[in-house]
């Protein structure tokens, strides 16, 4: 599909697909605002998967019980076309990861219902949605557990003959590997060898590490011995004593694929299941680097090495064959040691072996300036559809690889797209061509609205008048509606946009959310919210951590600005912040609630709050020491010292470059020379007035726990007003449920005590 053909969307004066709609709500009560308990109680969309003949959606819902403290996935099915859902009849509360085989005749899924997380395999009947044993073995009627180790399978994936599946797990990568000689895979040497050494651990009365090596641990955990290692096992014998296991990265020393927040397994499998593609670091010292590479491997040849194909110093990610074989794609960052630098469409020509920006040269914008944040392709592989962050949405995009100067063209723009699945719908009658059209399934969320699943569509839903506007205008047609009736109940305001200029002339965007039950005649209390990162952006997202529908709930205006380093506006944008993080971010936020005040006469700017986390902590801290317009802050994992924050960080990468260097690159040169005191909150604690909220989890290892406790110990020793909130069982994020109910409560608390006094 050439992309110029998605042009005649345009002229549809019929709905293509359309589920069943809701009947209209008969004497609906009053809207009310929010509350956490609401919050908890919507259902979350997880991954999706989509049956090869594109007439069934599976995916995964995750229920909160906050009485437990629990969060359980669950696995349902429905009808594409339109029609009931149902929970999978096979699943249990806690299965996650379903695939479709190839063929759609199978699916496949996680479960932990043994004790340990294994692989499962169904039937499924695309007729009817059935389930049921996938072999002429008892349960004829229930699922059948394919893998049987103690190594627990992860982002399982079939190969495209569905022969066999290819899977992550975490191994002891000098225990013997996994391989098709030793045929079982329960009690074999390989599985003995892990599962001993997992059992002398946990039963050893010493728990003392020995550290030989930098990223000793990450995030939220001590990375122990074990390394992730990707594997396949075959799916054509039922029995677990002769099935075919294969280490395909044996005796590794990295984690292969390298760790990510937003998961998954960094691999793809070629249309013919003859080769592999993933994403590794080679790097021997992983604490400094970001430079994972695309290595290939020859699948039919057990003896075979990885091959690297990637040539960019960066970091490469997500591999994906183009479905005719021809290409493979991946997304990539040109400079080495830089997390957020722009994430590139790169495409490898396999018979040319030669590789090219496909973006690189777009005849309307020279190079596409956004970063390509997930992608998928058409099953023509004539087109790749693709999110970008864009000026406060997580817009789609679709070009053709193919062309010699192909370009990238935005067509949905209204809320956070993600988990893209190209699909093909019928022509709507009176439209000639082929007899069906090509679009996208796609999840979508807003700042007022939690994910769902649908449609793009190119032409209005009945009763809604088509947007006669310039370009290529789209709607949103869900397929899932989770949570229609609790969110029927909620007042939650639309978000607005507006656009400011910065000291320097730079124009900049910031966000305003009224509170419920909005009168304009009133002044309220502001709180202003600080992005982390500091490359990330505020936007038309829901979240479920820092919500700002929920922050405006109790009567509070809301206002998020974008400053340099910001996502969505270009990278000089997003590199703007480097060297620079108390600089013009600090003045761009100051300036954008300047404008916001001025513009927004409801804002009672002597009932100010400032609120922010990880980045937005440490801006957080930075505004406690620059300027006294707020009367309280919050201040969520942020960095006190840069000196110290450098020591005990994980990710060695991101100071060295974020501050230019090391700390002791700059010893004997001026305050003024040395980005690490210049920038240092700390080194401003004379001026800190500001009541304060310290919050931080003992488990946060990207920024540690002791930065909390320096900033919680200076403000009692000055004698500011100040409490801490501290999580010995949370990391960088606060996850739990009745942890996050006294995080929202301890934050709505502050804030009422210190902007709502008269």
């Amino acid at each position: 599909m050439r992309i110029t053909s998605l042009a005649l969307f345009i002229a549809f004066t019929a709905t293509p697909f359309l589920p069943a709609q809701p009947a209209p709500a008969q004497s609906a009560p009053p809207k009310r605002p929010m509350t956490f308990e609401d919050m908890m109680h919507l259902k979350r969309l997880g991954a999706t998967a989509v049956s090869p003949d594109g007439k069934w959606l599976a995916y995964s819902v995750t229920s909160v019980d906050l009485d437990a403290n629990t969060k359980t996935p669950e696995l349902w099915i429905q009808p594409i076309a339109g029609g009931a859902s149902h929970k999978l009849e096979v699943a249990k509360p806690g299965d996650d990861g379903i695939q479709f085989s190839p063929d759609g005749k199978r699916i496949l899924f996680l479960s932990s219902r043994t004790g340990s997380q294994q692989i499962w395999l169904a039937s499924f009947d695309s007729a009817t949605g059935a389930t049921g044993n996938p072999y002429d073995a008892a349960p004829a009627d229930g699922p059948f557990q394919l893998t049987h180790n103690s190594v627990e399978p992860d982002n399982a994936k079939w190969s495209p003959d569905g022969k066999f599946i290819i899977f992550t797990a975490d191994v002891y990568p000098d225990c013997p590997a996994f391989s098709e000689s030793t045929a079982a895979s329960e009690g074999s040497e390989a599985d003995t060898c892990n599962s001993s050494r997992d059992k002398a651990a946990a039963d050893s009365k010493v728990k003392a590490q020995i550290f030989t090596h930098l990223l000793y641990r990450h995030w939220n955990h001590y990375t122990g011995e074990k390394r992730s290692h990707l594997f396949s096992v075959t799916v054509e014998n039922p029995s677990p004593r002769v099935l075919f296991w294969r280490d395909l990265t044996p005796n590794d020393p990295h984690d292969v694929p390298p760790f990510s927040i937003e998961g998954g397994g960094g691999f793809d499998i070629s249309p013919d299941s003859k080769e592999l593609a993933f994403t590794e670091n080679p790097d021997p010292e992983p604490a400094i680097s970001v430079s994972a590479q695309i290595y290939t491997l020859d699948l039919t040849n057990p003896a075979a090495k990885p091959v690297k194909v990637s040539t960019s110093a960066g970091g490469n990610f997500n591999p994906a064959y183009s479905p005719d074989g021809k290409y493979l794609a991946w997304r990539s960052e040109a400079r080495a040691g830089y997390e957020a630098d722009k994430f590139r469409l790169m495409l490898y020509d396999r018979k040319a072996k030669t590789i090219k920006n496909v973006l690189a040269n777009n005849k309307l914008t020279h190079e596409f300036d956004l970063w390509v944040d997930e992608f998928a392709w058409t099953a023509d592989s004539g087109s790749i559809y693709f999110t970008s962050g864009d000026r406060g949405e997580e817009a789609i995009y679709f070009a053709d690889p193919r062309d010699q100067d192909p370009v990238a063209s935005g067509f949905a723009f209204d809320g956070e797209f993600s988990d893209l699945h190209p699909v093909l719908v019928p022509r709507p009658r009176g439209v000639s061509g082929e007899k069906y059209l090509p679009t996208v399934l796609a999840a979508r969320m807003k700042i007022n609205r939690p994910a769902e699943i649908g449609f793009i569509d190119f032409t209005p839903p009945p009763g809604q008048e088509p947007d006669y506007g310039t370009g290529i205008h789209t709607y949103f047609i869900p397929l899932t509606r989770l949570n229609d009736t609790l969110l029927a109940q909620l007042d939650l305001p639309q978000m607005e946009s507006f656009w400011f200029t910065a000291k320097d002339g730079t124009k900049l965007q910031g966000f305003v959310i009224k509170p419920p039950a909005f009168n304009p005649a009133k002044k309220y209390p502001l709180k202003f919210l600080i992005h982390g990162g500091p490359q990330g952006a505020w936007g038309d997202s829901w979240s479920y951590r820092w919500n700002a529908e929920l922050f405006a709930a109790n009567g509070y205006v809301v206002v998020m600005i974008n400053p340099r380093g910001s996502t969505g506006y270009g990278q000089a944008i997003v590199d703007g912040v480097n060297g620079d993080w108390g600089g013009k971010p600090y003045t761009d936020l100051m300036t954008g609630l300047d404008y916001a005040e001025q513009h927004y006469a409801f804002i009672d700017k002597s009932r100010e709050c400032a609120l922010g986390a990880s980045y937005g902590g440490y801006m957080a801290n930075w505004v406690l020491g620059h300027t006294d317009r707020f009367k309280c802050i919050v201040s969520h994992d942020g960095m006190f010292d840069a000196e110290s924050a450098f020591g005990t960080t994980e990710e060695d990468w991101f100071n060295i470059w974020e501050f230019k260097g090391h700390p002791w690159d700059y010893y004997g040169k001026p305050d003024a020379e040395n980005p690490f005191r210049k920038w240092s909150p700390s080194l401003y604690a004379k001026n800190f007035k500001t009541p304060t909220l310290v919050v931080h989890g003992q488990l946060d290892y990207r920024l540690d726990v002791s930065e909390g406790f320096q900033l919680f110990d200076t403000l009692q020793l000055l004698k500011v007003p100040s409490k801490m909130l501290y999580f010995p069982d949370e990391g960088h994020w606060v996850l739990k449920p009745q942890n996050s109910r006294l995080w929202w409560k301890t934050v709505n608390d502050w804030v009422d005590q210190w902007t709502k006094k008269q």
